[in-house]
């Protein structure tokens, strides 16, 4: 098992272009953010002290999430490479059990989505940083560690059961282009949630990764809101954390951090046993 996730391992990180696809995201998002979004987002909040700290540390939180899907999606490349060139058939013919090939699989997806994860976590902080924000502190970092590792394990369980479903890489690819697409819609990291139609904040509060954004915002933010909302009323900061999916309201229930932990969770769980399942029975 873990020889063949340290190969899986060399055959990623051989190939430059995978890499660079997997951050590409990444790019992307923070080139909106500089180029158009960051100067639109704060326009609106101009009477909010360090509105620029503050929604610096929302977007690179829901940054961290995203990262958390693409990258495990590119290190799953190597499973449907495998595949469509017969050398899973190999696999299966060899000494090794079907589960240490699955496993030597998760493994490695897991293990890059966490390296690029930190990646993407050490620019995010530099970009903050530079915009005249704060690093985060050593707890608050080691809790985005920890975030980190969670969510990765989510996307990672989902994006495996997904690449189940691949024998090609021409299929792959437009899957992989399909999801960076609307990935950053479905956690909600463009505009604030509030903005968007009721249908779409529903499905934006169920969908899982969206709890890894909402998890890493409530670190992220937390001391830029502090300062930010000092004295105000505890309903204006529920309203405002409520508008940009900190937290998320089912209702007249607002779903804190130990349900979105929970979830994520759950998440992990089910489709790491369907993504298991699927391999084996293949």
């Amino acid at each position: 098992m873990i020889p063949l996730a340290i190969r899986n391992l060399k055959l990623y990180f051989r190939d430059r272009t995978a890499v660079f696809f997997s951050l590409l995201a990444v790019f992307i998002i923070i080139g909106l953010y500089v180029l158009f979004l960051g100067d639109t987002i704060t326009a609106d909040l101009t009477e909010i002290k360090g509105a620029r700290f503050l929604m610096d540390s929302w977007i690179m939180a829901g940054l961290l999430a995203v990262t958390s899907v693409t990258t495990t999606m590119g290190a799953a490349s190597v499973v449907v490479d495998d595949q469509s060139k017969g050398v899973a058939k190999d696999f299966h013919c060899s000494p090794l059990t079907r589960t240490s090939i699955v496993g030597g699989y998760l493994i490695s997806t897991i293990i890059v989505g966490v390296i690029m994860s930190m990646v993407a976590l050490v620019l995010a902080e530099v970009y903050i940083l530079v915009n005249g924000g704060g690093l985060l502190p050593v707890l608050a970092m080691l809790k985005v560690i920890g975030l980190v590792l969670l969510s990765v394990i989510a996307s990672g369980s989902m994006v495996f059961f997904l690449i189940s479903f691949f024998k090609t890489q021409n299929a792959f690819a437009v899957a992989s282009t399909i999801i960076g697409t609307l990935i950053g819609f479905l956690t909600g990291i463009y505009v604030p949630i509030s903005v968007l139609p009721s249908p779409v904040q529903a499905v934006i509060r169920v969908f899982p990764i969206s709890h890894a954004a909402a998890l890493f915002r409530q670190v992220f933010m937390e001391v830029p809101l502090a300062q930010s909302f000092m004295g105000a009323p505890p309903e204006i900061v529920a309203e405002f954390k409520t508008s940009l999916g900190v937290v998320f309201q089912f209702g007249d229930y607002t779903l804190g951090a130990f349900g979105s932990i929970l979830i994520l969770i759950l998440t992990a769980l089910v489709f790491f046993a369907l993504g298991v399942w699927r391999m084996l029975t293949k």
